[in-house]
């Protein structure tokens, strides 16, 4: 397929968010994934569990990029890829030090949340993680949390029916969605302080779903100071929107 035709179907896909359509694209750049995932065999992690890490940054990627920069999708996938495997191992030590029932329900949790979304276009609320790898909620929130994965999908709280509310669930996806979670006056007062580069973080990160490597780069700043920041701001967002909804 020629470049002038991926372009057009980049562009089909961001207009219709059809997943056809973005199936279709990560086939033909399907290979990144593969090359970028054989580069790191041999460190300790099966190459099936690489793949399947680096197909998923694929997908992630082709959501994010947009075909009018200028950019050629080879270019912009690649350092992405490379940073979600490099996560992948960070978040792999980390389960070294983690009771084996946490580390377990963590990388079951992870697998699940990350299938989903690649089958349904949609992030996986912690309910159906629940229900998918046979744990309780209270169980699926704390194993992502301490394995400082999908922080945002520590519930708020619950609505009327019964429903539990994530943060996730809030902010909702694209630039849309965030203004219109500063809408939201709860959620608006709860940011009352945060700074400028606060707001651009969890922007960067919960709306438009980059990496931390990736928002490091937005913001002029390190990814270790994306990391501390993230969780020192999503420690004041719980404790003042848990009595919110």
């Amino acid at each position: 397929m020629t470049d002038e035709k991926m372009t057009e179907l980049f562009r089909r896909y961001k207009e219709t968010g059809d997943i056809a359509i973005r199936n279709q694209i990560a086939e033909k750049y399907l290979y990144i994934a593969d090359i970028l995932a054989k580069k790191f065999v041999g460190r300790g992690v099966e190459y099936d569990d690489l793949k399947q890490v680096a197909s998923y940054a694929l997908l992630r990627g082709i959501d994010r990029f947009d075909p009018d920069l200028g950019m050629q999708f080879t270019t912009f996938i690649t350092p992405t890829v490379t940073g979600e495997i490099k996560n992948y191992f960070r978040d792999k030590s980390r389960m070294v030090k983690l009771p084996r029932r946490l580390g377990e329900l963590h990388a079951a949790a992870k697998k699940f949340a990350a299938e989903y979304e690649a089958k349904y276009g949609e992030k996986a609320k912690v309910a159906q993680i629940a229900q998918g790898i046979s744990a309780s909620e209270e169980e699926v929130v704390k194993a992502l949390e301490i394995g400082g994965t999908i922080s945002l999908d520590s519930m708020a709280g619950s609505d009327d029916e019964g429903e539990n509310k994530s943060l996730y669930g809030l902010l909702g996806s694209g630039e849309d969605a965030y203004e219109s979670f500063e809408n939201k006056e709860t959620l608006a007062a709860a940011m009352r302080d945060f700074s400028d580069t606060a707001k651009e973080l969890i922007k960067y990160r919960y709306a438009d779903g980059l990496s931390q490597s990736d928002t490091a780069a937005r913001l002029g700043v390190s990814q270790m100071f994306v990391s501390r920041m993230e969780r020192k701001l999503l420690e004041q967002l719980r404790e003042r929107l848990k009595d919110a909804f």
